[in-house]
């Protein structure tokens, strides 16, 4: 007979299955449709601010809306999740992305389309706080790190795609009135395929023992993902460690400290990176602004996410992330401090391309693995929601800002202070514990003396 212990053992100690690489696509789909959006919707601003007459103040807005509306998403899904389980969450964020960008490229002015943006927030701000959770509970001990991560990482393929559409869609010669409702419309495929397949996915095993204590369905799932009976015996406990008040929060300030430093940067030089590449060619159209930024995108972010993939488990969260942290530092202050580095179009790639690199080899996947792991299942969905929330309000602060910042500061001013952000994502990081090869059943909540319970 196996413990309740022995039960998550099983899932945990088990080698990569079928399940893994399934439940990894069915989660990494929405990360995919998230990147393109990120991207997409830059291009859509700039040619709405034309056909529209838009000001500055409403592109930044446009650019931002879904970000804020995210933050609240991932806080809302993730205490829902926590309250009722993953399963009867899991598919109702991408429904609420994919008719979102149905709906937004439906758009007749402004005042539409600023509301549509705020639903697509809502469902991608649901999946920050839904996939990982989903994936670091069904995953193997050896491999989390590497499976949650990938997850992550279909991101890559979304920030590749969407440049490459947004070109084709520009070259093509149809109407930009036509065009960027397209852009949109498109968004919805990638979420829209997954809706089914997420309704499938069966509950946590650990969330139904470690929350509603139902033991032989959690046993039952086991068998199935497994393919090996587990029976149980209910005499013995789950040895865990409590996670006490202090500890918590310590914790958190570190995963969402970090988050929003990341996002700051992240999203402010990705959403304006149209506007970033003018400063290297300023009479460039926007077709060749957009191939360039394909270029960077796929020379140097893709690859970053997957060489975090199949290191992280190896070289442990907390050092990717420092590291990353620290050559983003670097990779700005260079484009801050060294004189004309826009007349010099090598240098200042290598530049841009390092920070794109190490963003991605660093905290952009990092901050994502790492709040999945450290909090115990009663409150996980709920911090790690905090954790991505507070990540996409720096994502609006950098989203809404660097524009601004690029007008009256130029390149260099703005640059520098994405450098002090990253220097500040560095020292958040050292609240936060290594995770590398550890059991998820080490920690409980210490429900006595922590303030957030389920």
């Amino acid at each position: 007979m196996q413990s309740q212990q022995g039960i998550l053992e099983a899932l945990e100690e088990t080698k990569l299955q079928r399940f893994h690489f399934k439940t990894m696509f069915v989660a990494g789909m929405g990360f995919f449709t998230d990147a393109y959006d990120l991207f997409i919707i830059g291009v859509v601003t700039t040619l709405l601010s034309t056909q529209w007459d838009l000001s500055k103040a409403q592109i930044g807005l446009l650019n931002a809306t879904s970000l804020i509306a995210a933050a609240i998403g991932a806080v809302v899904f993730g205490r829902l999740s926590d309250r009722f389980g993953r399963k009867k969450l899991y598919g109702l964020e991408v429904t609420i992305l994919t008719l979102g960008a149905l709906l937004s490229a439906t758009s007749q002015n402004f005042t539409q389309l600023l509301i549509w943006r705020f639903i697509i927030g809502m469902g991608i701000g649901g999946d920050y706080s839904t996939s990982s959770i989903i994936m670091s509970e069904f995953s193997n001990r050896k491999n989390r790190g590497r499976l949650v991560t990938t997850v992550f990482a279909m991101q890559g393929f979304g920030l590749l795609v969407g440049p490459l559409v947004a070109s084709a869609l520009l070259y093509s010669g149809i109407s930009h009135d036509i065009v960027w409702r397209i852009m949109l419309a498109l968004g919805a495929i990638p979420s829209a395929a997954v809706i089914y397949l997420r309704r499938t996915i069966q509950e946590s095993p650990r969330y139904l023992i470690e929350v509603k204590r139902d033991i032989a369905s959690a046993a039952q799932v086991v068998t199935n993902l497994v393919a090996k009976t587990v029976q149980v015996d209910d005499d013995r406990a789950i040895a865990t460690s409590f996670v006490r008040q202090s500890s918590f929060w310590f914790r958190l300030l570190g995963t969402a400290g970090s988050w929003f430093f990341l996002d700051i940067a992240f999203y402010g030089n990705s959403i304006s990176s149209t506007l970033i590449l003018h400063s290297l060619a300023p009479k460039a159209s926007l077709l060749h602004a957009t191939l360039l930024s394909a270029a960077i995108f796929f020379v140097f972010a893709l690859p970053g996410y997957w060489v975090s993939a199949f290191t992280v488990d190896r070289l442990g969260r907390k050092t990717i992330q420092m590291l990353g942290f620290l050559v983003m530092a670097i990779s700005f202050a260079g484009m801050a401090l060294l004189p004309n580095i826009t007349s010099y179009v090598l240098p200042f790639v290598l530049l841009y391309g390092m920070s794109y690199f190490f963003t991605e080899f660093g905290p952009n996947t990092t901050t994502f693995v790492v709040p999945a792991e450290v909090f115990p299942t009663q409150v996980r969905a709920l911090a790690n929601g905090i954790s991505a929330g507070a990540g996409k309000i720096g994502a609006f602060l950098g989203a809404l800002i660097v524009p601004t910042l690029l007008v009256h500061l130029q390149l260099s001013g703005t640059e520098g202070i994405m450098a002090i952000v990253s220097l500040c994502g560095l020292l958040t990081t050292l609240l936060i514990p290594e995770f590398k090869a550890r059991s998820l059943s080490e920690q409980s909540l210490h429900v006595e003396e922590a303030t957030v319970t389920r």
